[in-house]
């Protein structure tokens, strides 16, 4: 199918949002009307890394010349397909629904995502395997219908090709939860861009009265976060950045360097004080940025009150707690939710893994407290993007003396949290960043009038306050979403460790 086709008209997506009625449906090419980049390869990449592992990514980016030679759209796809899939357990793949949504969403195009999104029923055509397109296009886009093709499996496992070729037609959909009856063709509108090289999408096209075709070339605005059909906040996978031919490239000739600079700040940090690892470290290249209250008498405790002071923080990464006690430079003492034997045998400061039952963990930590200084997670797990998770109110009940401390950090390469990896190996992601960045702001202590036993304030309340406290400074958003959240979004399971299983 060409620009030459009796059926097909050239249009400008502005002029089409002109036009369009709501009782209408488009049917669109994904990757051409949508996406920015051309070539699929950083999404392949995607999954050979976070699905197959660091050998298989070699191999797909060392294929990727005879890719490029025979072209991306036929024989090229089905190498990529092969490369990344074959042996993959079926259903413990969650790249599709984890990963890939982040990135879909970044390369999305204003342009494209406006004309599509001003129709109330849509219908997305792509080249890529099902498996990967799926969940992104109804749970992001709201798209009734999926046009993609499915991978052959045996036992479990992919095989790394497509299924059988079907006829192509658009079934029926779903509006609210009734079932429709097929999309009327002649009340249809197909949007392609330039031309369409796949035989199955020309096959698609055909069947409808009017295909417009949108020569916008690629020189798109990337769609605002604002402009988002639904706010991303949880996402998965160990890359930070789109693994693009260049940039895959220069992944693989710093990873040497990066493992050698993981081991040598992970090590320098367990076996030395941490008044030594700190200056080290930085030299090494991870800055912390700090901010703390004008008035220092805001950050100690009420001698009358014999227990510590309670640090509120907001949840980034394992390493929360250390760099809280680093830049406080005092000894803490830290609480967390499923913490890896590992990491609390290693750790440089106390760390106390909870075990999910309110009653054993209040004692914990007021016995913590009673010794000294505690910092806590109320979030009880991390989020990468701009949002705070709902605070558990438990520290609320146990001091006055509450000081909340705002964290955000930065990286460039690599995320140092996992939701379906092993949490064991967070430390050494985050330190193989060339520069990680801490910033740390320490908002004062809790003004007693805020607090439950000093203000008559509830739990819920204090929680809710010192979250907002903490957004505020960050200029994040506060979200009523938890940890249990999370975990089904992105390892379909509650996030419990087995070592707490009895507790759940």
């Amino acid at each position: 199918m060409n620009a030459n086709s009796s059926k097909m008209r050239p249009i400008s997506f502005v002029q089409k949002k002109e036009k369009t009625a709501k009782n209408e449906t488009i049917v669109f090419d994904f990757e051409g009307t949508l996406l920015q980049s051309s070539s699929m390869f950083p999404y392949f990449m995607l999954v050979a890394l976070e699905a197959g592992g660091i050998l298989r990514s070699l191999i797909l980016l060392l294929s990727y010349p005879l890719v490029w030679l025979v072209g991306e759209d036929q024989l090229g796809l089905k190498i990529m397909v092969f490369l990344c899939f074959f042996g993959i357990r079926k259903d413990t793949f969650r790249t599709g629904s984890a990963v890939l949504p982040k990135f879909f969403l970044e390369d999305v195009g204003w342009e494209g995502f406006e004309a599509v999104m001003c129709y109330e029923r849509r219908v997305a055509s792509s080249k890529l395997p099902r498996v990967m397109v799926e969940y992104f296009l109804k749970d992001y886009l709201g798209v009734q219908v999926v046009v993609a093709r499915d991978l052959k499996s045996f036992s479990g496992f992919y095989l790394g090709v497509f299924d059988k070729k079907k006829p192509i037609k658009i079934p029926s959909y779903e509006v609210n939860g009734t079932k429709g009856s097929n999309i009327d063709n002649n009340n249809t509108i197909g949007i392609i861009v330039n031309h369409i090289e796949d035989n199955d999408q020309e096959e698609l096209f055909q069947q409808f009265k009017e295909v417009y075709v949108a020569d916008v070339g690629r020189n798109w605005y990337a769609l605002p976060r604002e402009r988002y059909p639904k706010p991303l906040i949880f996402h998965d996978g160990r890359l930070a950045f789109r693994p693009t031919l260049a940039s895959s490239l220069a992944f693989f000739i710093w990873l040497p360097f990066g493992l050698f600079l993981s081991l040598f700040r992970f090590t320098l940090g367990i076996a030395l004080p941490l008044n030594v690892s700190a200056p080290i470290l930085a030299l090494s290249g991870t800055r912390t940025t700090v901010a703390r209250p004008q008035n220092a008498l805001s950050l100690v405790h009420n001698e009358e009150n014999q227990k510590g002071m309670l640090y509120v923080c907001n949840h980034r990464t394992l390493l929360d707690p250390l760099y809280v006690s680093i830049v406080s430079r005092k000894q803490l003492s830290a609480v967390t939710y499923s913490l890896s034997r590992l990491s609390e045998k290693v750790s440089p400061i106390k760390t106390i893994s909870l075990t999910r039952d309110r009653e054993k963990d209040r004692e914990i930590m007021d016995k913590l407290l009673s010794l000294g200084n505690l910092v806590v997670c109320p979030e009880g797990t991390t989020c990468r993007e701009p949002y705070l998770l709902r605070f558990s109110p438990l520290f609320a009940e146990l001091t006055d003396n509450i000081v909340p401390v705002a964290i955000d950090v930065k990286v460039s390469m690599f995320y140092g949290t996992t939701a379906s990896g092993y949490k064991c190996l967070d430390p050494f992601f985050h330190f193989m960043n060339p520069n990680p960045t801490y910033l740390i702001k320490f908002l004062g202590r809790l003004p007693r009038s805020q607090t439950c036993q000093g203000g008559g304030k509830s739990k819920i309340e204090v929680a809710n306050f010192v979250q907002n406290e903490i957004c505020n400074a960050l200029k994040f958003t506060c979200t009523n979403l938890t940890r249990k959240d999370k975990y089904l979004v992105l390892a379909g399971n509650e996030g419990v460790s087995p070592r707490h299983d009895g507790n759940k």
